[in-house]
């Protein structure tokens, strides 16, 4: 196994990894709109929020020489499922023409009271 950290998004706040490749397999720890050097949360709607949390693992995606199309699967955790058509839109254009496999699920609370957690899945074919 491989452990994946990235300079361009947050750093773990647990005893884990932002990222662990496993064969062709790279698994994502939840991705929080957290900025990448401060820590704080960024943005104050569903929103901005999704942005950080994408561009975040974009990062870490990076980091793991992959790419958006590499992934397989995502799971999305949203504070409110009102917020759901808000973060679609913003999702859609972080994927482009790209579809992974994906669950959306309310949760009735999320780390530091964020709006968004993404988790994910990617498969790097040999």
């Amino acid at each position: 196994m491989e452990f994946i950290n990235a300079d361009k998004a947050p750093a773990a706040i647990g005893p884990y990894a932002p990222a662990v490749r496993a064969g062709n397999l790279c698994f994502f720890s939840g991705q929080v709109p957290f900025h990448p050097e401060t820590g704080e949360v960024v943005g104050k709607n569903i929103r901005e929020q999704s942005r950080q949390a994408l561009t975040n693992l974009q990062s870490i995606l990076e980091a793991g020489k992959l790419q958006i199309t590499d992934l397989a699967q995502t799971t999305i955790y949203l504070s409110n499922m009102d917020d759901f058509s808000d973060f679609n839109e913003v999702y859609a254009e972080f994927m482009g023409t790209h579809r992974p496999a994906r669950s959306c699920v309310e949760v009735s609370r999320l780390p530091h009271d964020v709006l968004v957690e993404i988790t994910a899945i990617a498969v790097k074919e040999q």
